[in-house]
């Protein structure tokens, strides 16, 4: 098959060898999964840090006060978390196990901002006692909990709050994040928003920075950011008189990445030039000081780096139907497809160079029949024990992968210059019954 149409959707350093076997970061597939087995998940370095490279390239050229804060929902670990502040990026969390991690990884609390629409009080005080940068506010509860635990502590706490602009960005509607019914944030058009604002002022602990806005994911679209942008850059104005001043903002992130090999996402500088240049005229519009920014991507930076493996075990021709090609992943390790019927490639990862003439349905082994991988594959003719690869799977996998049918997770490895090691290591039975009391 030819490789070309579908480099642009594999790890930067992705090759095929003379043999018809996929390399990346110049390890030898085989060789990869001869040594840690299938299902397994293997991460590129080098492209993770030249996607890093890339978003703040392009964000601080044209506005140097932007911060760059990595989204952990996409997947998170220490070995991960340590790259990014290496690369000079701050951690956007939303849990309590994804600041746990920052910590534990050294990430200077100053660089991590924790969203969440339904923070515990628990979650709060550790983000408190740890120092965090900033704290987006998704909710007046919220708003009213915060500035009392940091009131017991005697801190100021910087906070943004979370609002919805009421925008469409033409995504799935499970990953639409910024309509007026959204469970997210507090609503320009209702007023909660106004009120947010007015009790965040006198709110003695906590320093209103700005606003923030999370529109959903992937984002192909330029035009969702700059009404967004629109929405939001008016609001600020309203409530300048009363004291509010639109020191910070984020766009969030949502940026695409290339899933299929027809998918042609826009580049971090065009994503850079919309939004920064939206906010720019909109703020000398109003009247308005340009603020400090900061952006979050995750899926961006972590997907692209990304190719899942399996097995394939089993193959089950249905004349006139479909052939089946049952693998030994599934929705347990990636539940994008079964949720809400994400798209991926598929290639036999040691028969590159032979040609692609027989459509499978790429299934997993989970005992549901949603638990399908790729619908329509045009593969080489299949036998069992090859190896089959889908890439950009680096993110909203692994993140998001269980135990079910007490099957264990799999393996992360990081690759780079010929080498390999574990980030995260396969989990064993003992592992699936470590928290059971009997």
């Amino acid at each position: 098959m030819d490789f070309a149409p579908l480099a642009h959707v594999f790890p930067d350093t992705t090759k095929v060898t003379p043999h018809g076997h996929l390399e990346i970061g110049g390890c030898n597939v085989a060789d990869l999964v001869a040594e840690y087995g299938t299902p397994l998940y293997v991460l590129c370095e080098d492209t993770l840090r030249a996607r890093c490279r890339e978003f703040i390239s392009a964000f601080t050229s044209l506005h140097p006060e932007t911060e760059v804060h990595y989204a952990s929902k996409a997947y998170i670990g220490p070995a991960l978390a340590k790259i990014m502040v290496e690369e000079g990026l701050g951690l956007d969390v939303v849990s309590g196990g994804e600041l746990a991690v920052a910590r534990a990884a050294g990430v200077p609390p100053e660089g991590i901002a924790f969203h969440g629409n339904n923070k515990s009080a628990q979650e709060l005080s550790d983000a408190l006692d740890y120092g965090i940068g900033h704290i987006m506010v998704d909710n007046l509860t919220e708003l009213d909990l915060l500035n009392k635990l940091a009131s017991e502590r005697g801190v100021v706490q910087a906070i943004l709050l979370r609002v919805t602009p009421g925008i469409d960005p033409h995504t799935h509607a499970k990953t639409t994040t910024g309509l007026v019914d959204s469970k997210f944030g507090l609503n320009i058009s209702n007023g909660q928003a106004a009120e947010a604002v007015r009790r965040a002022l006198e709110c003695t602990s906590l320093e209103l920075k700005g606003l923030h806005f999370h529109l959903g994911s992937p984002i192909f679209e330029f035009e969702p950011y700059v009404e967004a942008i629109e929405v939001v850059l008016d609001f600020a104005a309203q409530y300048r008189e009363e004291g509010f001043e639109l020191q910070e903002f984020s766009p969030g992130g949502g940026f695409a990445i290339a899933y299929l090999r027809d998918d042609r996402p826009p580049k971090p500088a065009e994503y850079a030039a919309t939004i920064i240049g939206a906010l720019r005229q909109g703020c000398e519009q109003r009247n308005l000081p340009m603020p400090k920014m900061s952006v979050e991507p995750g899926r961006s930076v972590v997907g692209p780096a990304g190719v899942a493996f399996y097995t394939v075990g089993s193959i089950k021709d249905i004349p006139g139907v479909r052939t089946y090609a049952a693998v030994d992943g599934g929705m347990g390790d990636n539940i994008r497809p079964a949720l809400y019927g994400a798209k991926y490639e598929a290639v036999v990862a040691t028969r590159m160079n032979e040609e692609a003439s027989v459509t499978y349905t790429v299934a997993g082994k989970f005992c549901e029949s949603g638990d399908i991988l790729v619908e329509e594959a045009l593969l080489p003719p299949l036998n069992v024990g090859d190896i089959i690869a889908m890439p950009a799977a680096g993110a909203y996998s692994p993140s998001m992968a269980s135990n079910y049918n007490e099957n264990p997770r799999p393996p992360i490895v990081l690759v780079k210059d010929g080498a390999s090691r574990i980030i995260r290591r396969r989990e064993t039975a003992e592992d699936l019954m470590r928290t059971d009391v009997w």
